[in-house]
């Protein structure tokens, strides 16, 4: 069964997701870091709302989402049976357990903690590895759905 390339995938966003977090946070600051000049710099920021720091009152409602979207991954990932979909919800699930691990731990807590973001591109907002699995998970789910790869092999089960 692919789920556990779900589940692998899901697991090495998350721990790729948390180790460069701790080192941003033991490294960065808030001063920018220039690694390839301005095209792409390294600066410590915490983000309590969305992407691009949306919805920055509503971090409750963001992890809520983010639980309930959770869950469906696990419903609907014991029905996968292909790799190419069992990575883009690993992709998915990983990302959203990165970002929602630091909601839950960090300050101030209850679902409402600061997201660490240190990745900046010009022309965008600063962003983390979780960040980068969460997109590229709907890219990835986008072009499946787009081929028409089927998600099961029993579409009954869907």
């Amino acid at each position: 069964m692919q789920r556990k390339w779900l589940a692998v995938t899901a697991l090495i966003v998350f721990a790729l997701d948390y180790s460069t977090k701790t080192l941003a946070l033991n490294y960065l600051t808030t001063q920018p870091k220039q690694i390839l000049g301005t095209f792409l710099q390294l600066r410590l920021t915490f983000n309590s709302g969305a992407a691009f720091s949306l919805a920055s009152s509503g971090t409750i409602f963001l992890s809520s989402f983010a639980i309930i979207v959770s869950a469906a991954i696990f419903y609907y990932g014991r029905k996968v049976t292909s790799k190419r979909w069992a990575f883009a919800l690993g992709l998915a699930l990983g990302g959203i357990f990165g970002n929602l691990s630091d909601r839950i731990f960090r300050p101030p807590g209850a679902l409402q903690g600061e997201v660490v973001d240190w990745i900046q591109l010009p022309n965008w907002p600063v962003f983390n590895v979780a960040d980068m699995a969460v997109v590229s998970a709907a890219f990835v789910v986008s072009y499946l759905s787009w081929k028409n790869v089927p998600f099961s092999k029993n579409r009954d089960d869907s």
